[in-house]
């Protein structure tokens, strides 16, 4: 049997007091595919960190063929034959597919650049793995699954051998997927090792041979992926047996929400939102898929009032609204942001401070101008506990918010959108939840799609805003796709599949059956 082409050996890494790898050993052999599985913070992206120099290990030590890898030196790394494609692109949009691939490749002091040489390799690196790719294309005119293979040769070019894949999927169509897959498939035949990271059991179980799961720092199974399910490696990941949500059967209400022929233009030539039509109806989820950029952030920013439409109207609850986010606010709208850390909450501040951010100024929460401290800790408290925020023992309510995790952070965000009113009676009349899971393990993501569905059975419309068609398909009564501003029909998710889906995604038809017949 070869050797391993890769070794951790009790790779151990402490900040302060948290220890974030604790004494990890893996081995990655030569044409093998390695899921790295694991709830947020439980060391993935440390221990990748260590492997690619960015962070020295305490202890532990690294191997490649049998030879050291020195630690904390990402050329090194390079040099070993290590690559990685991160989940956010490192790619310069205003340059060639040619100019990206041999950026850091040429010493800033050599005469002349080697053009011909790096184009040839290039060319044959595609050739000989698959991947389509015009040298001379701007990279800022490529669709994202382009833009990704691009990443793929980068580091093949570079003479890669351990492949890191972070979150590949993540912004891919379902057939930009299935493309990547039949990629990696001919790589691994070839000989590449690949490290998967990603939080999607059901290709995790279909491209990895076996999976490794680690849990607060270490490394609590390794097993071959054709034994493993899905239940198994969710149970492993949070140390308990996770429940997915469940829908309630109950009644559509009246229109909440209506938006037509509305328009909102941008700076460029295309507007952000092009004729969008929308009906959204009491007890009703309505989720919008699609490729990100194309719209979804203005969509969301308008039924937040952030904008008002140029062209088109928007009515609540049969009528229309200032654009004021306070407006919004004081109509019950529920936001769910997809950036929690930039715009949904104020890291800086306590967690009873941002649990009632959005209506400190009411009378609720403040009298003659002046907050009524007492009653928003109150109410703070009432959020911590039926939310089951967790990370605040050791200064309560006082908490920083940013020293929260990312998905007792989210939690805070949801119960202050669904229980933010002490004064209201009901559930909000609309809640926008977008990319409500974005970065959330697999138990604070059930937690999230269960009172999403909870609140929908009360009441509430459900705008979902996402680019995770699992979470789509798993909780949508009905789905719209948007591409380039435009918004598709909203149809019943039953008469989607993934391939009709991923098509309309991709700029294809929106009809339903069209989908199906191309």
């Amino acid at each position: 049997m070869d050797s391993p082409v890769l070794r951790l050996r009790g790779i151990t890494k402490r900040f302060g007091s948290l220890v974030a790898n604790d004494g990890i050993s893996l081995d990655l052999d030569r044409g093998e595919v390695l899921a790295l599985l694991g709830e947020n913070g439980a060391g993935k992206s440390t221990l990748v960190s260590i492997l690619f120099g960015h962070y020295l290990a305490d202890a532990g030590t690294i191997e490649v063929d049998g030879r050291p890898l020195p630690p904390g030196q990402p050329k090194a790394a390079l040099a070993s034959g290590i690559g990685m494609v991160h989940q956010h692109f490192t790619l310069a949009d205003n340059l060639s597919v040619l100019d990206n691939v041999m950026l850091g490749t040429e010493p800033l002091w050599q005469p002349f650049s080697r053009r011909a040489a790096a184009r040839a390799r290039l060319l044959e690196a595609a050739q000989r793995f698959g991947l389509q790719a015009d040298p001379d294309a701007r990279v800022g005119d490529l669709s994202v699954g382009q833009r990704q293979r691009v990443e793929i040769l980068k580091a093949l070019v570079r003479g890669a051998r351990i492949l890191i894949l972070d979150e590949p999927t993540a912004v891919l169509t379902p057939q930009e997927s299935e493309s990547l897959f039949a990629t990696l498939a001919q790589l691994v035949a070839s000989g590449l090792s690949v490290i998967f990271i990603s939080h999607k059991l059901d290709e995790v179980l279909r491209v990895s041979h076996r999976v490794a799961v680690l849990r607060s720092g270490r490394l609590v199974a390794d097993l071959p992926a054709a034994g493993a399910d899905k239940a198994m490696l969710a149970e492993a990941m949070v140390g308990r047996a996770v429940a997915p949500a469940t829908k309630r059967a109950h009644a559509r209400g009246a229109v909440a929400v209506e938006l037509r022929g509305v328009t909102l233009r941008g700076r460029g030539a295309r507007p952000l939102l092009d004729a969008v039509d929308l009906t959204l109806h009491a007890g009703e989820l309505v989720a919008v898929a699609g490729v990100s950029g194309n719209g979804q952030e203005a969509l969301a920013e308008l039924l937040c009032g952030l904008h008002a439409p140029d062209a088109g109207t928007l009515a609540i609850g049969g009528r229309a609204l200032p654009a004021s986010p306070r407006a919004f606010v004081e109509a019950g709208i529920a936001r769910i942001p997809e950036d929690r850390h930039a715009v949904g909450v104020i890291g800086d501040l306590p967690l009873w401070e941002n649990a009632v951010l959005e209506r400190y100024a009411s009378s609720a929460f403040a009298r003659f101008g002046v907050v009524r401290r007492a009653r928003a800790m109150a109410h703070a408290k009432g959020l911590v506990e039926r939310f089951d925020v967790r990370g605040t023992e050791a200064a309560g309510l006082q908490t920083t918010t940013r020293s929260l995790s990312g998905g007792n952070m989210q939690k805070m965000i949801l119960g202050r959108a669904l229980a933010g009113d002490p004064d209201a009676s009901a559930t909000p009349p609309l809640i926008v939840a977008h990319q409500p899971t974005w970065g959330l393990d697999i138990g604070a993501v059930a937690y999230v799609h269960q009172q999403l569905l909870d609140a929908c059975a009360a009441g509430s419309a459900v705008l979902l805003i996402s680019e995770d068609l699992d979470e789509i398909f798993a909780l949508a009564d009905r789905i719209a796709v948007m591409h380039h501003g435009r918004l598709g029909p909203a149809r019943p998710a039953a008469d989607w599949t993934l391939a009709s889906i991923g098509l309309a995604m991709a700029g294809g038809a929106t009809d339903v059956k069209a989908a199906h017949a191309a």
